[in-house]
């Protein structure tokens, strides 16, 4: 592809050349045809004279020897710096002896400019993948909310209310501090690697029993949309190392993978998700009770399944990566 400043494209070019080198047009004559100057013309069919058809095309400016360019071991150390300690280029030119600037240029070049292409625990370069195929691997977590208690909670009627409200509803449930309990909705979430579509419940607790029945339930609302699941990949909660949850990955032909403890990156979709579900659905508006956000929920994931955009999937629904699916437009 030719620059934006180039007189002939390398179609033109070619032609310039042919005239000149097969024909034998003079250089003079074939450079006001083609409105340039002899010095151009004459270069293209030199190139063509030496390469044919493929020097038609731009060559690299770069230039052959680059003697003042940063030597390799101060590249390596500036890089390592910045992983390790995530320092910006003025502290790590100060520490090996360089210009900002050239600190600068050299974490360009290695793109490492931005925090935000490492990882900021590690400074590791930050790894994505994505599998291929609906079902290869799905990702499981819980997402944990306060229940809201009748009449709204602090959030939006205020503290002094929210109290009131929160003593209220929780009647006589009090912890060791003698303050009101309404207790914990934990959402199970469950999403697909691939497509991103997300199945979730909420329930009152966290255990083994319940975590493996969201599993039997999500494997099955995929398997209803011709999707095989494969894989299923947890944190390292109690849930996800008891002995039933083995066995039922075990029964349902699932292989149970954990993430690497604190490292909650690996589950990085899932928690993603989380975000967006929290932001879309359990905090979008006001609630005047817990069991009015719940009922909000199906409608939500439907939304977010079939009609909200995803940017992992080309701007559009996560259900449109299933095939197949009779009615998934509605």
């Amino acid at each position: 592809m030719s620059h934006a400043n180039a007189a002939l494209t390398p179609r033109h070019r070619l032609r310039l050349a042919r005239l000149i080198v097969e024909e034998g047009w003079p250089v003079s004559h074939a450079a006001a045809a083609f409105q340039v100057s002899w010095p151009t013309a004459n270069r293209w069919a030199q190139r063509y004279r030496q390469a044919g058809e493929a020097g038609m095309t731009d060559r690299s400016s770069r230039p052959h020897h680059s003697p003042r360019r940063t030597p390799q071991p101060l590249i390596r150390r500036i890089v390592h710096l910045r992983w390790k300690q995530r320092l910006g280029p003025v502290e790590i030119a100060a520490r090996v002896g360089v210009a900002p600037s050239t600190a600068h240029q050299v974490l360009r070049r290695c793109r490492l400019n931005r925090l935000s292409h490492v990882d900021r625990v590690t400074g590791e370069p930050i790894r994505r993948y994505e599998h291929d195929r609906p079902g290869a691997l799905l990702h499981v977590d819980v997402k944990k909310l306060g229940n809201i208690p009748d009449g709204g909670g602090w959030r939006y009627v205020g503290r002094q209310q929210g109290q009131r409200n929160r003593a209220a509803t929780a009647d006589m449930h009090r912890n060791r501090h003698y303050d009101p309990v309404v207790g914990t909705a934990f959402v199970h979430t469950v999403i697909d690697d691939h497509s991103r579509v997300a199945y979730a419940e909420i329930h009152d607790d966290e255990t083994a029993a319940t975590a493996t029945a969201v599993l039997r339930h999500a494997v099955a609302w995929f398997a209803a949309r011709g999707v095989t699941v494969e894989r299923v990949l947890s944190d390292n909660g109690s849930a996800y190392r008891a002995h039933l949850w083995r066995d039922t990955c075990l029964e349902l032909g699932l292989t149970p993978c954990r993430t690497r403890p604190y490292r909650p990156q690996t589950n990085g979709k899932i928690e993603r998700f989380h975000r967006t579900m929290t932001d879309g659905w359990a905090y979008r508006r006001p609630f005047v009770s817990e069991s009015a956000r719940r009922k909000a929920l199906p409608a939500w994931l439907h939304e977010y399944n079939h009609h909200r955009p995803h940017t992992a999937t080309g701007r559009r629904p996560p259900i449109t990566r299933l095939t197949n699916l009779s009615g998934q437009y509605i």
